[in-house]
């Protein structure tokens, strides 16, 4: 899941608040769980998410401590999605992923999508038929490129031999709803390579695709070298081709960043752009339940040693209003105004004036039937909006 924390996260450093809450939560009316796996085989060079080298010994405590968790916070055993990002979490051994997608067994009694995030070199045809076994019905592979000199840039350890292996092996288990990431706007990246990219990627026919521009994080290797972001006139033109070939193509945008064909939008992922609550498991996840918001902080060693400590947020209705048009603005249908004001009592722009009505005024925002929205102009433009809204609640 990939892309969804970062911006929450975000706001979360720039409000910083510090009390906590012992709030009790009833989870059975929770509908979906993130389990992070912090393990991968190699560390590609843009991520910054909680990760570090498979090492077996390493591996097995670690499922110990996410036994312990799950027994602690007993989720739903009616869970409508389930996700297991990373990290890898192919990068587990067999008989490791076993154990993992045993422990989740009793909760997805009634999911409707189970997906696990996988990198094509760690993936074999046990692995699929052990993800296939536990009910898994919903694959995320993370491609990144079609281009083998811009995955050695991004130490990405396989080729294209690697991910055409891989959709065989996947057509033959079965599996049928298949996404698929790819980045732009790497260094020295070009037109011609993104739209190469996006013609290679189409060719493999994902029923889901996630394409993301490139983030330089501090704690990533790209940004401990120092790369730089690119022109943001070409980021933009980047960004506004693929939109333009993936809706030719049949695809729905139906998030800033996301694009499925007709019914295969992830549910999990939109039930958190919903604002809707969700459990985070492991260490390297974050979750939110009623107004609290929690992470798993610390070091991988902190979480071994208690894995039942979770730092705690308790978000002011101020936050949560925020929160809400943070999350629901990425999304094509945007903000159901009428369920804000049910849970608020207010609506937007009663909270918000100057920055909605500036949003409306220069075409990036809309309200049409009950919902307020961003235009396409609007999409690109999300954070830039978004900072002024965080301003307008401070002042």
């Amino acid at each position: 899941m990939p892309g969804i924390p970062g911006i929450a996260l975000w706001y979360h450093e720039a409000m910083n608040p510090t009390h906590t809450s012992k709030q009790q939560i009833d989870r059975e009316a929770i509908p979906s769980l993130y389990l992070h796996v912090p393990f991968c085989a190699s560390i590609c060079y843009y991520c910054d998410f909680a990760r570090q080298i498979y090492r077996r010994e390493t591996v097995d405590a670690w499922l110990k401590a996410i036994q312990t968790e799950l027994e602690s916070v007993q989720p739903s055993h009616s869970l409508e999605t389930i996700y297991i990002g990373g990290g890898t979490p192919s990068s587990l051994s067999e008989d490791q992923l076993e154990t993992l997608l045993c422990l989740l067994d009793s909760y997805r009694t009634e999911t409707k999508e189970y997906t696990v995030e996988l990198n094509p070199e760690t993936v074999s045809e046990e692995k699929l038929n052990c993800l296939k076994r536990h009910g898994v019905n919903r694959l995320s592979i993370g491609i990144q490129s079609g281009d083998e000199a811009l995955l050695a840039r991004m130490n990405r350890k396989h080729t294209k031999a690697d991910i055409h292996r891989l959709v065989v092996q996947i057509n033959a288990c079965g599996f049928s709803n298949i996404s698929m990431d790819l980045i732009y706007g790497l260094p020295n990246e070009t037109m011609k390579q993104v739209e190469a990219d996006l013609n290679y990627v189409l060719d493999l026919k994902p029923t889901h695709l996630s394409l993301y521009s490139l983030s330089i994080e501090p704690g990533s290797v790209f940004g401990k070298q120092g790369v730089q972001p690119i022109d943001e006139d070409l980021e933009a033109e980047m960004y506004e081709s693929i939109v333009r070939r993936l809706l030719q193509e049949g695809y729905e945008h139906y998030e800033v960043s996301n694009f499925a064909r007709p019914g295969k939008q992830s549910i999990h992922n939109r039930n958190v752009w919903q604002y809707k609550d969700f459990i985070g498991i492991g260490y390297g996840a974050w979750g939110k339940e009623g107004n609290v918001r929690y992470d798993h902080a610390g070091s991988l060693q902190a979480y071994l040693k208690n894995p039942c400590y979770r730092e705690k947020v308790l978000l002011s209705d101020l936050e949560r209003q925020f929160e809400t048009l943070m999350m629901g603005l990425r999304l094509s249908e945007g903000v159901f105004l009428k369920q804000y004001q049910e849970q608020f009592g207010c609506l937007p722009a009663d909270t918000f004036p100057v920055s909605i009505a500036k949003g409306i005024r220069r075409g990036y925002l809309e309200e049409e039937k009950d919902m307020l929205r961003c235009t396409g102009q609007g999409m690109e433009l999300l954070n830039s909006i978004l900072v002024e809204f965080m301003e307008e609640a401070e002042v």
